[in-house]
């Protein structure tokens, strides 16, 4: 076996390589939140409309016709 694999690595190196590892994390993060955030809106406009639309329908179906005839 190699001696990197039987001694551990400094506290250096696991605290510049966990470093390493949030900064490419927050580049993806920052690269697609503007697409996530896009998405995000257009859902929730859609399921606005959608919810508006069906209480509009059950809305139209619980009227009554009332005629009003002259004796």
């Amino acid at each position: 076996m190699t001696e990197n694999a039987e001694t551990p690595g400094s506290r250096d190196d696991l605290q510049s390589t966990l470093e390493s590892f949030q900064q490419t994390l927050r580049g993806q993060i920052d690269d697609r939140r503007q697409t996530i955030v896009t998405v995000a809106v257009v859902v929730a406009v859609g399921m606005a409309t959608v919810a508006y639309l069906l209480g509009r329908r059950s809305g139209r179906r619980k009227s009554a016709i009332i005629d009003i005839r002259r004796l």
